[in-house]
């Protein structure tokens, strides 16, 4: 692929249990910094982000999405996790598997129990 292209990140990150309320407080500091967050999921000791990233190739979409939660996690005060999962996929190749467009926010829900 040449020239820029529209990437659909889901990150996944994880650690120490804390309270939901305490991730979900992080995750909303997050998104008012970087305000390009479409949704995510949260618990006591995960969370997954979900977002549109401009990048290269996959690589660099990869490469960007693996910095966004050490960038923040000072400046939002995010828990001291771990990145545990990365999925980075085509615009195209995302809006074929899910029939998707390019929604707007969803905002943050909790993980299903």
């Amino acid at each position: 692929m040449s020239g820029s292209g529209l990437w659909h990140v889901t990150l996944t990150v994880a650690g120490d249990e804390t309270t939901a309320d305490e991730v979900l407080a992080a995750l909303e500091r997050l998104s008012a910094e970087r305000p390009f967050f479409l949704s995510g999921r949260y618990a006591g000791g995960r969370a997954e982000l979900r977002y549109w990233e401009e990048a290269r190739d996959c690589a660099d979409a990869c490469a960007l999405a693996l910095r966004v939660w050490f960038e923040h996690r000072e400046s939002a005060c995010l828990p001291p996790w771990q990145v545990v999962a990365l999925e980075v996929v085509a615009r195209d190749e995302h809006q074929r598997r899910d029939g998707a467009t390019l929604a707007p926010a969803g905002g943050w829900r909790p993980f299903d129990t």
